[in-house]
């Protein structure tokens, strides 16, 4: 593996955590920079701007490539005259990623509403943000656990949609895009050269054969069928409740599930400070702490940096797998 540009940290919502999380991430040791306003670092923080994500700065100091906002942040409180500036952290981020000026990017939580109410922001979060940015390409999102053995990597075919949508949501060709571009990112950006992915049922006991539930009857077992004629190794349907105990997770790379809390609910049960988002399909490396804003402890200090750390140390392997 070649050791990779830094990587970008971008502000994510500068009345959130973010900011105050940025300085902690020194204590990975990755080289990345800084990406925002350093008026909404917490006081005190040694920085210094660099025009270039490869400039170097002494140790213990935060490389800044400085892009100021229209207003000072209170933490907490979410200044819609910043929703802009975030949107355009974003996009720069993506252009020094896409142009190979940075290994990839690390982007800290942003706050939905609050762009869309300050910016008309249209999109979802940041991971269809993202994809249209890079040429509307298909992506999944990934949470992968980075401190227990086995690992555990999961990936929700439909994301931040009611439960009620799930069924006519999830169709053969979702779930087969999911598949495809989940099993692409492990060889690529994971080195696993022969992926083994096991694909969770739609419903309880994966529909125990239509007893529950025909949707793995009808489609989703004869769509497994198929894939595994072109060589793909997969595993299911399955019932997502026996899916995640270690012995299990001991048999594949990574898990499909069929909707966000199915997907969710294990990782961040067992490795809630160690999950990291990573977007699957991506032309340039992105992942992101397992968090949000965290509005409520934002500017006192206290926020965890081991999520930020372990996005920044994936998002560097994944880079020099690149």
């Amino acid at each position: 593996m070649r050791e990779p540009r830094p990587i970008i940290l971008t502000c994510g919502e500068p009345a959130g955590v973010g900011p105050e999380l940025a300085p902690k991430a020194l204590a990975s040791g990755i080289p990345f920079v800084y990406l925002g306003d350093p008026r909404h670092l917490p006081e005190g923080t040694a920085w210094a701007e660099v025009a270039d994500p490869g400039e170097t700065v002494a140790e213990g100091v935060l490389a800044v490539l400085r892009h100021d906002f229209p207003a000072e942040a209170g933490p907490g409180q979410p200044d819609p005259a910043n929703a802009a500036g975030v949107i355009e952290v974003i996009t720069r981020a993506v252009g020094l990623a896409a142009s190979g000026a940075a290994g990839g990017i690390c982007t800290l939580p942003i706050n939905k509403e609050a762009l869309k109410r300050g910016a008309g922001f249209a999109f979802q979060g940041h991971t269809e943000y993202l994809a249209h940015l890079a040429g509307d390409v298909p992506v999944v999102m990934m949470l992968a656990s980075t401190t227990i053995s086995p690992p555990c990597r999961v990936v929700p075919a439909t994301i931040h949609i009611a439960l009620s949508e799930v069924p006519r949501r999830l169709t053969p060709e979702l779930l087969e895009e999911a598949i495809r571009v989940t099993r692409g990112a492990l060889i690529r950006d994971f080195g696993i050269p022969a992926p083994r992915i096991a694909v969770a049922g739609l419903n309880p006991h994966a529909g125990e054969n239509g007893v529950m539930g025909e949707e793995e009857l009808r489609w989703i077992a004869p769509l497994l069928d198929r894939l595994r004629a072109e060589g793909l190794d997969l595993s299911g349907p399955l019932p997502a409740d026996t899916m995640f105990h270690a012995p299990a997770r001991a048999r594949y790379d990574a898990a499909i599930c069929a909707y966000h809390d199915q997907a969710l609910i294990p990782i961040k049960t067992l490795d809630f400070a160690g999950g990291v988002n990573v977007t699957l399909g991506l032309p340039f490396v992105r992942t992101s702490p397992d968090h949000g804003t965290a509005f409520d402890i934002a500017g006192r200090g206290i926020a965890d940096a081991g999520s930020v750390i372990a996005a920044l140390r994936m998002a560097h392997e994944m880079a020099g797998r690149r």
